[in-house]
């Protein structure tokens, strides 16, 4: 499941950086990094979710 989300949130920066999605705070092409640290929290959030189970 983690890998599918770093896919997931790597292929979501390389759209970002090619043409902006245009949601609420990703506006221009220099907000992937935002991307960035919304990946790095789920990530975490997965791999605490399956530890504990």
């Amino acid at each position: 499941m983690t890998k599918a989300i770093a896919v997931l949130l790597l292929l979501a920066m390389a759209v970002q950086l090619i043409k902006p999605l245009g949601l609420p705070g990703l506006r221009r092409r220099a907000d992937f990094w935002k991307i960035a640290i919304i990946a790095f929290g789920v990530w975490t959030i997965a791999l605490i979710i399956n530890e504990t189970f």
